[in-house]
């Protein structure tokens, strides 16, 4: 169970829009589809919880069957820390102000770390010397997207090497997030066969080298259902697949049915022939352009044929070009962000609806703990 006597409620009728609210029976089928998936083909799931911020989600994540979490920033690690689940923090830790952070989450909770720098490996050391307790290191590769992560076999090689030499780290494997792929299904092919040759070539020069990866964490959500055409791999980090978003769906990676994460919005004008203007704008959807085919920062759930064709601060516009449907002023209704994670990132909070609610029962809140750059107050 999730509720405790102490959560907040909010009647329906009281809830000011723009809001956004998660369908937890969704969530829950969408963490337990994942699991089931992973578990026929011998991988472990650990979800990025920067797609929710949320210990309430978390749990529904580990009490589903996942393996762990991973987190971005150290506030997540704060936030995640208390659920006694084994942490991936997935974004280097490099400077003194994070050095003395990580030795204060360290001295609290047990902590892997990826990275791809001699720079934030020294950080890592360091932090571990304070805390007392020894940090496994994940080297991150690229595969392909040209963001982070070692290009060549060599630097890996000697990362993981200068991770082994010391009491203080250990080499726990490597990681990598093929964030690049954004096509659907077999279109996928190509790229995930360069993947396949960039790791094997990874992994078997490790193993040349007597550094055998414990761990190899690869994955995400446009390509999680592929995750088992890629050997080596044993864990997957997708995180978006508990709520879904536009950008998901576009590219099949679920259906309607699954999209658990929704913004209500009230039309608040419709002086402009054409168009009807919502109370929801780049401060709760955020002006991310579409990654797959199309136009917009979100579609209408009730219309799907209706985009979100502009967005301004408190603002969004939506385009009635291509539909017969005319909403009035005061009306709400529901639109799918592009991009959820830094929609929810955008929220003070979310709100919760359950199984059978038909619109009379009152909203849970669902509390934001890893949101934010600082430091939980109880820290």
């Amino acid at each position: 169970m999730i509720s405790s006597r102490s959560e907040k409620l909010i009647p329906r009728h009281l809830v000011e829009t723009p809001a956004a609210v998660v369908d937890l029976s969704r969530a829950r089928a969408n963490a337990e589809k994942v699991v089931r998936y992973l578990s026929d083909h011998g991988l472990a799931w650990r979800p990025h919880v920067k797609t929710h911020k949320s210990r309430m989600l978390a749990r529904i994540q580990l009490e589903a069957g996942a393996r762990g979490l991973t987190v971005a920033t150290l506030r997540e690690a704060e936030a995640m820390a208390p659920l006694g689940a084994d942490l991936l923090l997935a974004h280097p830790p490099v400077g003194e102000a994070r050095r003395v952070r990580l030795t204060q989450v360290l001295a609290r909770t047990p902590l892997s770390v990826a990275l791809d720098s001699p720079e934030a490996l020294d950080t890592v050391r360091a932090a571990a010397n304070a805390a007392q307790r020894a940090v496994p290191v994940l080297v991150e590769i690229d595969v392909g997207m040209g963001r982070v992560g070692l290009t060549e076999t060599a630097e890996v090689l000697k990362l993981a090497e200068a991770a082994a030499s010391s009491k203080l780290t250990s080499f726990r494997g490597i990681l990598f997030y093929p964030g690049h792929i954004r096509k659907s299904g077999a279109e996928q092919d190509v790229e995930l066969e360069a993947l396949r040759d960039r790791l094997s070539r990874v992994l078997a020069d490790l193993r040349s080298a007597g550094l055998p990866p414990e761990v190899v964490s690869g994955g995400s959500t446009p390509t999680l259902w592929r995750s088992h055409d890629i050997p080596g791999v044993t864990e997957i980090r997708a995180g978006t697949c508990i709520f879904h978003d536009r950008d998901t769906l576009a590219l099949g990676v679920c259906d309607p049915s699954e999209v658990a994460y929704r913004v209500e919005t009230t039309v608040v004008s419709t002086a402009v022939p054409g168009q009807a203007v919502v109370d929801a704008g780049s401060k709760a959807l955020a002006r991310e352009e579409f990654r797959a085919d199309g136009r917009g920062y979100g579609i209408v759930l009730e219309h799907p044929e209706v985009p979100l064709s502009r967005l301004s601060e408190e603002h969004g516009v939506l385009d009635l070009s291509g539909t017969e449907w005319r909403p009035r002023v005061g009306d709400r209704v529901s639109v799918i962000p592009n991009h959820v994670c830094v929609s929810v990132n955008l929220q003070d909070q979310l709100l919760a609806e359950e199984p059978g609610d038909q619109g009379g029962q009152p909203l849970r809140v669902i509390p934001l703990e890893g949101r934010g750059r600082t430091p939980l107050p109880d820290q």
